[in-house]
């Protein structure tokens, strides 16, 4: 059974720093891109970042590109996104998800973990 669970959320000034973590269980990871997702309320669900389980190729979205860092740790088979300097409108929600290959929509979603930002 595949599990992702989210960890690591909290309240935070603007300008500090969180990492939050995903534990990824139940299957082989090779050959999945895992991502970062948030979603605030009133708003789409909207994407962060997203890794490359085989080679750890890295991907984010504008809005938090040099701000935020994804990576992986086969040994545990977790996820971390990095996030500094952050701002009030990172607050969301986050969720961590998975699918296989590249392309396509990610199948796999944890149950999320808030993040909020205070000004």
């Amino acid at each position: 059974q595949v599990q992702l669970v989210e960890s690591g959320g909290g309240l935070v000034q603007a300008g500090g720093s969180l990492k939050l973590s995903c534990a990824a269980s139940g299957r082989t990871w090779s050959g999945y891109d895992l991502g970062w997702f948030r979603q605030s309320p009133g708003k789409e669900r909207e994407y962060v970042a997203r890794i490359r389980w085989d080679d750890g190729s890295t991907y984010y979205a504008n809005s938090v590109k040099g701000r935020f860092t994804i990576s992986r740790y086969n040994a545990e088979n977790t996820v971390h996104l990095q996030m500094n300097s952050l701002k009030p409108e990172d607050t969301a929600v986050y969720y961590c998800a998975a699918r296989w290959g590249i392309i396509g929509s990610y199948n796999f979603w944890g149950q999320g973990t808030q993040v909020t930002v205070s000004s």
